[in-house]
């Protein structure tokens, strides 16, 4: 999961989506092609995408309406795009979405201006509360929807990364002995949650948890800090970022056989893995090219690190930029980049 602030981007999908409507584009390297969707707006200018179904038949993000308001919406091709509603104030947009695309979280503000976490179903949109404070922001969601993680204040205005369920409610999985915390990702079942913590010495480390083992530090690329932004299903595979021995950024894959590795960039000096397949095979993010702007990839042990720009060429002139998400079988990778003939950035889903 990828968490980015509202922004002038416009929502599309680049998927092969039964019964879709857009125009066919030749996917490299497979004869095959693939099918721009654009989903739209709330009435508004602009729309991103943060995830997808483990499918890629549902698409949870933020918004605009015509007042140029963001809204946290779901999307499916059958029912388009749906707002999801609000806490009191105009403002809210979705991080996650459970494996049927029935579950969706994130965050929504109050009258008051607070921003709270939250779950959102059929029935309706559910304030999951706070650790105390006047913030919290659901990340991502267990496979099943019943498990949620994410950031929140406690009492004291400090961020701390956060497990709820409807039977505990809200806990507070502390920190690695520093400040502040934050959960970002969660295996299937719910058990293996990771993210990202302060240490005593101020650092900011990866971290994975579980209720047996509390919080463990995960390694670094041989810099001194790390963030955990996904899991795998099982709860095996780790990715995110982390400094290497020359202080350079880097995208990581962590398993506890094979530690640490560096999955390398696109040309440039930098990169970012921001989500994994349920399988762990599949490692999707941004890096840096030899120009220095910053294009998405997909990686598999097979393959290395792709440039979808090239596996999945969107057009003259566009490029994929970002790759936030990838979908649970591996198929639909969900980001954000540049559409040439529209003139504008914008996101995407490709299978």
């Amino acid at each position: 999961m990828r968490k980015i602030l509202p922004g002038s981007a416009v929502l599309f999908v680049l998927a092969a989506l039964s019964g879709g409507l857009g125009s066919s584009l030749g996917a490299s390297g497979g004869g095959s092609s693939s099918t721009v969707i654009w989903p739209g707006t709330l009435g508004g200018t602009s729309s991103q995408a943060y995830e997808t179904s483990s499918n890629g038949s549902v698409i949870v993000g933020y918004a605009s309406n015509a007042s140029g308001q963001y809204r946290a919406f779901r999307w499916t091709a059958a029912g388009g795009m749906k707002d999801l509603g609000d806490f009191g104030y105009a403002f809210a947009a979705a991080y996650g979405v459970s494996s049927d695309g029935s579950v969706v979280v994130g965050e929504a503000w109050t009258a008051s201006f607070e921003e709270h976490a939250f779950r959102w179903t059929a029935a309706g949109l559910q304030d999951i509360g706070t650790l105390g404070g006047s913030y919290a922001v659901a990340a991502d969601v267990s496979a099943n929807g019943l498990v949620v993680v994410g950031e929140s204040y406690t009492a004291g205005s400090i961020k701390h990364a956060f497990r709820w369920t409807a039977a505990g409610r809200m806990q507070d999985l502390g920190t690695l002995g520093g400040w502040e915390s934050g959960a970002y990702g969660i295996s299937a079942d719910g058990t293996v949650i990771v993210g990202t913590s302060d240490t005593p010495g101020g650092q900011r480390r990866a971290f994975r948890w579980t209720a047996a083992g509390g919080m463990q530090m995960l390694p670094t690329l041989g810099g001194s800090e790390s963030e955990a932004l996904a899991v795998s299903g099982d709860g095996s595979v780790v990715v995110g970022r982390s400094t290497n021995a020359g202080n350079m950024r880097r995208a990581f894959r962590w398993t506890a056989a094979t530690g640490m590795q560096d999955l390398g960039t696109l040309g440039g000096y930098e990169s970012a893995a921001y989500d994994v397949s349920a399988d762990g095979s599949v490692v999707v993010g941004d890096s840096s090219i030899s120009t220095g702007s910053a294009r998405a990839f997909r990686w598999k042990a097979s393959t290395g690190m792709q440039n979808l720009s090239t596996l999945y060429p969107a057009g003259s002139g566009s490029y994929l930029q970002w790759a936030n998400a990838v979908s649970g079988d591996g198929l639909h990778v969900v980001g954000y980049g540049y559409n040439r003939s529209k003139s504008r950035y914008e996101a995407y889903s490709t299978n």
